[in-house]
Formats: C-alpha cells, sequence, structure tokens
C-alpha cells in the first residue's frame, strides 16, 4: 500500500457540493439508496478488513501498480533544436486488467456492494470500457450484471459489447436520443429507482449525484499516489505538469487529487471539440456549456437556450458527454485546473503519432489529452516533466480509426 501523504484537498461538504457544484438531485425513492452507500463508504474506507482485500486485488487481479513509463521518442518529436523540450512521460492505466482505469473503481465498489449485501448489479457504459470493468468484477464475485448501453455506442464498441455478453452480463441496448452515454446513464439511473432495494448501481465516473463523484474520485486516486511515489523514484521531484482527458472525468480526477494542493504542478484536462467548438457537434462542456443540473449533479452542461440538454459528440464513445463531473466544475472555477478542447481529427492523428512513435496504440479518449502536446510544448520552456495518464489502450477503436484514416 502507498504511504499516506499530506492532503488539504476540497472536499465536498455536508451536502455533497464543491461550492456550487455536485449535490443530490434525484427522485425522493433514491435519498435512502444515496445515504446507505454514504454510511456504507464511511464505515469501509479505513477498514482494515476492506483495505486489504481491495489492494491484495488491486495488486494481484489488477496488474497494480501500472507503470509510468518515459516516452522517450515521443520526447524527441517535440525536444527544440537546442536539446530542451518536455520530458514526456505516460502513466500507464492501459496496462491495467480489462485495458483501461475502470476497473480501479469498479472492482472497488463491487466490493462495497457484496458489504451492503446487494446481488445486482448495474452500470451504463460509453466506449465500453467501464461495463467490461463491471461485468469482470461481476464475474469474478457471481454477481448478476446489467450493463446499460446506446445502441450507437454498441456498434461503435462491438468488441466490448461481445466481452461484456462472454463474462455473463446482460448488455441492454438503449435507443433513445442519440443512442450514447447520456441516454444509457439516464436508463441506468430509472432501473436504479425500480430496483434500489436490490440493487447496486455501479456509476462509472466522477458525475453523478453525491456520494458517487467523492467515492469514484477516491478510488481513483490510486492513480495520483503512484504518480508522486514513481516521480521521487524516478527524478526525485514532483511532475510539471499533469495532463488527462475528460469526459465524465474520473482519469483527469484520479490523476489530479493527489496534487491539487501542490501550486508547483499545472492540472490540464482535455476535452473534446469533436466536429469543432463553432459547429454543433462538440462535446466541450467546460469550454461551451453552462451551470445547469444533469443526471442528479449540478454542472456545467450543454444545453440551450431554454435551459434543455443538447447532444454532445465526439469520435471518441467515452467522451460524448453532455456533462462533467462537478468537481472539474469547481477547479475550473478556481483556476486551479485549465481545460481545453482538441478536435477529432487532432486526436486521430495523435492516435496515429503515438502507434508509430511509442508502439503504443492509445484509446481515443487517451488520444485527445496526448494531441494537446502540438499546441502546448511549443509554448514551454526548459524541460519540464509532463505526466499524461495513459487512461486505456485502443484495441477497442480501432474499426472506428480504421474508418477515418486512409493509410489503413
Amino acid at each position: 500500500m502507498l504511504a499516506d501523504t499530506p492532503r488539504t484537498t476540497q472536499q465536498p461538504d455536508a451536502l455533497g457540493r464543491f461550492g456550487q457544484f455536485g449535490g443530490k438531485y434525484v427522485p425522493e425513492t433514491l435519498m435512502p439508496a444515496l445515504s446507505e452507500l454514504e454510511t456504507a463508504y464511511q464505515k469501509y474506507r479505513n477498514d482494515p478488513d476492506f483495505q486489504n482485500e481491495l489492494q491484495g486485488l488491486l495488486r494481484d487481479y489488477v496488474g497494480r501498480a501500472t507503470p509510468l513509463y518515459h516516452a522517450e521518442r515521443l520526447t524527441a518529436h517535440y525536444a527544440k533544436p537546442d536539446g530542451t523540450g518536455p520530458q514526456i512521460y505516460l502513466k500507464r492505466e492501459d496496462l491495467n486488467h480489462t485495458g483501461a482505469h475502470k476497473i480501479n473503481n469498479a472492482l472497488a465498489q463491487v466490493l462495497l456492494a457484496k458489504r451492503m449485501g446487494k446481488q445486482r448489479i448495474i452500470a451504463e457504459t460509453g466506449a465500453g470500457q467501464h461495463g467490461v470493468a463491471t461485468a469482470t468484477v461481476c464475474a469474478r464475485f457471481g454477481l448478476k450484471c446489467m450493463i446499460y448501453m446506446g445502441v450507437h455506442d454498441m456498434e461503435r464498441q462491438a468488441l466490448n459489447v461481445f466481452r461484456m455478453r462472454l463474462m455473463g452480463a446482460e448488455v441492454r441496448p438503449v435507443e433513445a436520443g442519440t443512442g450514447t452515454l447520456k441516454d444509457a446513464t439516464s436508463e441506468a439511473i430509472r432501473d436504479w429507482v425500480t430496483n434500489v432495494e436490490t440493487t447496486h448501481y455501479i456509476l462509472g465516473s466522477v458525475a453523478g449525484p453525491h456520494p458517487y463523484p467523492m467515492i469514484v474520485r477516491d478510488f481513483q486516486a490510486i492513480i495520483g499516489k503512484e504518480t508522486r511515489t514513481q516521480s521521487q523514484e524516478k527524478w526525485g521531484g514532483l511532475p510539471d505538469i499533469l495532463l488527462a482527458c475528460v469526459g465524465g472525468g474520473s482519469n483527469a480526477i484520479g490523476l489530479f487529487h493527489e496534487f491539487v494542493n501542490e501550486p508547483s504542478v499545472r492540472l490540464i484536462g482535455v476535452e473534446a471539440a469533436g466536429e469543432g467548438i463553432n459547429t454543433e457537434k462538440h462535446a466541450a462542456t467546460l469550454t461551451l456549456g453552462r451551470v445547469g443540473v444533469l443526471h442528479g449533479a449540478m454542472s456545467y452542461v450543454l444545453q440551450d437556450e431554454d435551459g434543455q440538454i443538447t447532444e454532445a459528440h465526439s469520435i471518441s464513445a467515452g467522451l460524448d458527454y453532455p456533462g462533467v463531473g462537478p468537481e472539474h466544475s469547481y477547479l475550473k472555477d478556481i483556476e486551479r485546473a485549465e481545460y481545453y478542447s482538441v478536435t477529432d481529427q487532432q486526436a486521430l492523428e495523435a492516435f496515429k503519432r503515438v502507434s508509430l512513435l511509442e508502439g503504443i496504440i492509445p484509446a481515443l479518449e487517451t488520444s485527445h489529452a496526448i494531441a494537446l502536446l502540438e499546441t502546448l510544448c511549443p509554448q514551454l520552456t526548459g524541460s519540464p516533466k509532463i505526466v499524461i495518464n495513459f487512461s486505456g489502450r485502443g484495441d477497442k477503436d480501432v474499426h472506428t480509426v480504421a474508418k477515418f484514416l486512409d493509410t489503413f
């Protein structure tokens, strides 16, 4: 287990708010379930038996700690003529069992669900990585599993649909709306309202009503804790810049949380600009959204002049969500974190660049974070150390990418 580090990080208050963001905007029937979950989390989060089981499985089943890899050829690509330039490191969450950071949270939440006596698990998924992670842990513990997934995402992520079904999960197609993550999340919440006595909802991101943004953040914070330890081992200091993609925002918060109170560390999130922020086809919630309520929490959301939620678009099924985790909205407003957006085309170019230079195929989500290097690196002086959260592997995206890249 990693050593504890000093922390004064902003926590949600008693109402589950980060500043004005967060909270519980849910039907009355869900309030007891949220209270039950929060009580269980507070009871077990520091319980030695819970932590021993969780840490043992993270080590032996998931494969943690994940490496902090120095990307030498990517670093050389951005080197300046005088030999300076950023040193780029990849936090290899793609090497986790199931191929993404999502397994950290799914595993921890299923251990909580077992202790609450829940025998049925539901989840939503967009890119399928959270669905695969949830199906995996349900198979591991013999629990019934229902995954809600938009029909458009099922088509884009057919391989992950097969993986979920292979492990015994029922994948329920969602045809409403645009058949993407927002619609799958809405259906999962409707299921939970109906079956709340027997069912635990493993929400996959730092979104939704309190206590989910706090719980998911804390279960993903192992990414940043390992990064701190590995940075000390590799160069005896902290990273200068942390870079991560943001849809709901779980991998970014997982990396950022350990360093929020380290003012020397820049925190940069990258969201999906889709076909461009000047078009209607983007998912740039923090860039163009306004404060509103979506899926039980107040945050920045994409909405029209009447306050109706507008559809998001990204080539990445994991990023086309019209909301964002409330803590990201808070970090934006207090100017602790910076948020930028890159287009589908920029993400595709980054997908190809990293594959060619490093022999590592990134998820399309991760490709958005990598794409920002094109504009970020020329602005930097000296040789700052950048850590990119390599949140997932790209096997699931190769068919999508092949449609867009002429060279495939």
